[in-house]
């Protein structure tokens, strides 16, 4: 088992554009379709796996390319520690004051040990100013969790 380290910062209505966050489902649009929908099926299914958005599952960060691995460990806390590196980058900038907090963000970064040494996925996102979203993401792989099927991006 080994971790693999994702960021994302962008304007937030570019991370609200779920249908580019979400998977498509496995089956296409019935015969007969409005053409939008057909049309919107055929974006989401070219772009999916290619946009450096953050999907709304944390594990399909593994269908994504490789080149958006930000990081790869074989431990837990040493994942942890890039997380907390990269908060105490982004801290501050977050929108909120109790988020940009040291005690907060040292209690964000034990969590996120924990999790992830247990074998579960870690993701937190942050309003940053001027309205920006950061999302960070540590994925556990060979094998994830709540996905199993999904290959590593690296190997």
């Amino acid at each position: 088992m080994h971790h693999h380290g994702y960021l994302w910062t962008g304007p937030k209505e570019r991370f609200d554009d779920e249908a580019l966050r979400r998977p498509p489902h496995p089956d296409p649009p019935p015969a007969g379709s409005k053409p939008e929908l057909i049309q919107r099926y055929r974006e989401v299914t070219a772009e999916f796996p290619n946009v450096g958005l953050p999907p709304l599952e944390t594990a399909y960060w593994l269908i994504k390319p490789r080149s958006l691995v930000r990081g790869t460990w074989e431990e837990a806390k040493e994942a942890a520690v890039w997380l907390g590196e990269r908060l105490a980058d982004h801290a501050p900038r977050f929108a909120s004051e109790r988020e940009r907090e040291t005690t907060h963000l040292a209690q964000l970064v034990n969590a996120a040990a924990a999790q992830l040494h247990s074998g579960a996925d870690v993701s937190y996102g942050f309003y940053l100013e001027r309205p920006s979203y950061l999302s960070l993401a540590v994925v556990t792989c060979a094998p994830n969790r709540s996905h199993s099927e999904l290959a590593c991006p690296v190997e």
